[in-house]
């Protein structure tokens, strides 16, 4: 027990009001371990209770007030300690006084916005969190409590194929195309490869996704490349007029939507690179920018519950139509 407490501490407790049927999501921790965590959409509203347990029962607690936070914040981890908030929401739960026993607040914050998708990388994180606190003269009492957020999107208005030419001068000429260039995170790369020239003899080909997570501004810019899959799309040597095709599922690998300037702290970028090598043990490669977006359950469900809307006045409609022909028929 710390001096400072005069005798008497407490423990803080937050309950989410749906915590019992809320989705959690899996979500990175900064040690690359996993952990699960409620999960959240932008304008969403969050609320709950904050438990406030005395340890000492019958002993009074003093407080310059009490308070919870809901905070969305970057940390550079080459910056640590200068947090950058880009959401910072205050509700007051108690004014100072004292507490005589343990007590429970409720809270509210109402659609809240929540602009950007929680993110845990090789050198910066972006989190939400609640964070509860009970104001004292001389050590506060608080406790913070994570949520994971997801940006969702619609699809793309325009969304046009990709299409490549590798070439070395006389020795070769691959063209490839990839269906799109924008996919979902459970999407398929639907593509094809065409050998137009096939003059050095190659013995491996590959595609590879790539993730490039970009950090800082002018002189402090870090960039972290990683190699999120490799899909193997042949192994030996191709002949002119060959074409292979691709299918790369997106569903098995972990990845989040791009991130472009987020904040003005940091990108997520992800990129196609097809790469050849010869017998020689040369690379030849290619590069090439995707957009990846979330598709959203939410979304699927407010359609499925309009369609259904919409099917119910179709057969209302068309019962109401059958109703008026019998009656005219039974009028003839």
């Amino acid at each position: 027990m710390s001096f400072f407490s005069f005798g008497q501490s407490a423990e803080i407790d937050i309950v989410l009001n749906d915590a019992e049927t809320k989705k959690k999501v899996e979500h990175k921790t900064e040690d690359g371990k996993k952990d699960k965590y409620f999960l959240f959409y932008d304008g969403e509203t969050v609320s709950g209770k904050v438990n406030v347990t005395l340890k000492n029962p019958g002993k009074r607690l003093e407080h310059q007030g009490i308070k919870i936070e809901f905070i969305g914040q970057i940390e550079l981890y080459y910056d640590r300690g200068n947090h950058h908030e880009f959401v910072s929401l205050v509700k007051d739960l108690a004014r100072p006084g004292e507490l005589t026993q343990s007590q429970t607040f409720d809270f509210e914050f109402t659609h809240v916005e929540k602009p950007y998708e929680s993110y845990t990388g090789q050198n910066v994180k972006l989190r939400y969190f609640l964070r509860a606190t009970i104001s004292r003269r001389l050590n506060d009492i608080s406790k913070e409590m994570d949520i994971v957020v997801h940006t969702l999107s619609t699809y793309p208005e325009l969304n046009s194929s990709i299409k490549m030419e590798v070439g070395i001068e006389d020795c070769l000429h691959i063209e490839f195309e990839y269906n799109k260039s924008k996919y979902h995170l459970k999407d398929v790369i639907v593509g094809k490869i065409y050998f137009l020239l096939v003059r050095i003899k190659i013995k491996h080909m590959e595609i590879d996704i790539i993730k490039r997570e970009t950090t800082g501004t002018g002189p402090n810019v870090y960039h972290e490349n990683d190699t999120i899959a490799k899909y193997e799309i042949m192994d030996g040597a191709p002949v002119r007029g060959e074409s292979i095709p691709i299918r790369l599922f997106l569903a098995g690998y972990e990845m989040t939507p791009t991130m472009r300037d987020i904040n003005k702290k940091f990108s997520v970028r992800y990129y196609l690179n097809l790469v050849l090598i010869d017998e020689e043990e040369r690379r030849y490669f290619k590069q090439q920018e995707i957009t990846l977006w979330r598709k959203g359950d939410i979304v699927r469900k407010s359609m499925s519950h309009q369609a259904a809307i919409a099917s119910q006045r179709f057969e209302g409609s068309s019962n109401n139509e059958k109703a008026v022909t019998q009656n005219k028929e039974g009028g003839n």
